[in-house]
Formats: structure tokens, sequence, C-alpha cells
């Protein structure tokens, strides 16, 4: 069967870009016992992906080239030789940038069922998958806020954002966003519950710090840091003592370029606490992190946003959009 995919093909000098990636014919080998035929219906387009796109040293190892660009799916198994699963089951996994993948159904977490009932299979990519988790880490376990307190996230109307907010919603806490646009605060303040979002467009830290002054009156307790730079800033300067940070994401950093930070000391003056944490390092919480997220989405509480490219050719231009903060929530390709 005839497997189109797409390859990292060379790598990125500074910003990326599509001529970094092939689009590729293959061949899906038989299946030997104890695999499963994956056919997808959704891949995910995620900002680590550019990290792994380097050869640098970074948490991840780097994406090969001339291989199928790494990252997670959702789709439906079609031909199974493995007990564990029969053909029509909804699954989600890491099969990467292509149409169909292989998957040895006997490795510990490659493959994992889901179900449809309720929550749409694409959510699992999303607010129900590792961004929920990614989400539900550094809010439970890094920020850990008392009802009441006030924590801030920024790059607050994507997958991680949205899902940052409804969490600390559902734990009594005052939430306040950064997002690029008039739409998309409107969006996490209206349907998703945040309590005030600052639009950073066009603001160095000290313009965005008075913003922030005003959307959380009592100080900052907890912050969710995706972007970094002058949004990192800004927060620094409003933090109360014993605040917490739970470091996810330099979107800011990732052609390579250092980012600065203005205000370090303040991580002293306030005896802050800053953590960086990798959610794939903690498999332990995914299952009651999973619960917690797939409740909030199938009982209609938190909606999800999404933003869908249509066909696999459609996934370099819809990658490099999300890095420019083109996407509106969750970024996925649709290939069926």
């Amino acid at each position: 069967m005839q497997n189109r995919q797409i390859h990292l093909d060379n790598r990125p000098k500074g910003e990326a870009s599509a001529s970094n990636f092939k689009l590729v014919t293959a061949e899906t080998p038989a299946l030997a016992d104890g695999q499963v035929l994956v056919r997808h219906h959704f891949l995910s387009l995620d900002p680590y992906m550019r990290g792994r796109m380097n050869e640098s040293k970074s948490y991840a190892q780097p994406q090969p080239l001339g291989q199928v660009m790494q990252g997670g799916t959702v789709g439906e198994v079609v031909e199974s030789r493995s007990p564990k699963f029969a053909a029509g089951d909804k699954v989600v996994g890491m099969g990467g940038w292509q149409e169909y993948s292989v998957v040895d159904a006997d490795q510990v977490g490659m493959l994992r069922k889901v179900d449809t009932t309720h929550v749409p299979l694409s959510h699992y990519l999303g607010a129900v998958g590792m961004p929920g988790v990614t989400a539900w880490y550094g809010l439970v376990k890094i920020i850990d806020p008392k009802p009441g307190q006030t924590v801030m996230v920024s790059a607050a109307s994507g997958a991680v954002g949205t899902a940052f907010g409804a969490l600390a919603k559902a734990r009594g806490c005052r939430v306040v966003g950064i997002a690029g646009g008039p739409d998309k605060c409107k969006y996490v303040v209206e349907e998703i519950g945040f309590d005030a979002c600052i639009d950073y467009r066009g603001k160095d830290a000290y313009a965005l710090s008075k913003e922030i002054a005003q959307a959380a009156p009592d100080g900052v307790d907890g912050l969710f840091e995706n972007v970094g730079g002058v949004c990192l800033d800004a927060v620094m300067l409003r933090m109360n003592a014993f605040a917490r940070i739970a470091l996810c994401g330099m979107i800011a950093g990732y052609d390579g370029q250092p980012v600065p930070m203005t205000y370090p000391q303040l991580l002293l003056v306030n005896r802050v606490r800053l953590e960086g944490f990798i959610v794939s390092e903690h498999m332990e919480v995914w299952p009651q992190a999973l619960q917690e997220l797939g409740q909030l989405v199938g009982s209609g509480k938190f909606r999800p946003r999404e933003s869908v490219a249509q066909g696999l050719e459609s996934a370099p231009e819809a990658f490099l959009g999300l890095l420019k903060g083109r996407n509106f929530g969750k970024q996925l390709v649709k290939l069926v």
C-alpha cells in the first residue's frame, strides 16, 4: 500500500522554512506477528518539533534527517496481527507525519486505545492528550495554587494555554492570559472562562506589566511560561513573594537566538521557584491528568478550539504558521 510521508530533508539555518521538508511516497511493509497497521486521521503539530529540527543539544533527540517527521497521531487500526488491537479500534500514538504507520503493539506506550463516545478523536492530540497533560503537570505539580490565588499563562489561546485555564478555573483560581490579538483574548475570556487576557502585540515589558497590574491587582502567584522574552519579563515585575514558575516552552528562542532575561534579580527578591519540565518524563501522572481532562471535555465544561489544515502536504506550512502564532487553538492536520 502506498504511504505518503513528510521527511526532514535538511536542518534550518535560523528560521525554519518549507524547503526543510520533503514529501515522499513509500510502501507500507507487510505486518509481522504482534504488529498493527494504523491509518492516521489527524496528526499533531506542536512547538517542541521546532527544537528537534536543530542538531544542537536539547531535551529531545534531534529529528533524524531523511526520516519521517516524528509527532503525535490519532487514527484507526485497519489491520492487526496482535491480540491487543482489532480492526476498527480508534488509537492514539506517535505515528509521525505520514498517512499510515506500522506499530509494534507489544512496545509499551506506543499505541493506546481511546473512547470517542464523548470525546472527539482529534481532542486526544490536544486537550485530552500531551498538551492537556502538560498544562495539568505544570499547574498541579509545580505551581500547586491555593483557591483564590492568581495564575498566568502565556500563549493562552493555544492547546496548552486553554487547558491550563480550564484546569485552574476548576481549582478556584483567578486566571489571566497573555495572547496575540484581540480575537484570541476575547475567546479565552468568553469561552474558556479566563478572568482577563492581555494582548502582548506591539508592547514592551513595561507597558505589558502595567496591564498585568490591572488584570492581577493582587499580584501573580504562579506563571505557566510558554514563550519567554518580553512576556516573561513583564510577569516577573508583578510576581508575589514565593511565586512559582512552571517553565514549559521558550518559543521566543526556537530560531536559535538568545532569549535575554531583563530582571533575573527578581527571582531572588521574590524567592521565586522556577522549574523547567518535560511532560514525557512524568508518565506516572498521565492517567490521572487524562481522566480529569476527559471529564472536562466530555461534560462540555471545556470546549477547546482547533485549527485544522487539510491533507498531508499542508503540514509544513501549517507548522510554520504555528510558530508565528497564526493558529487558533490546537493545530492539526486532517488526513482522512
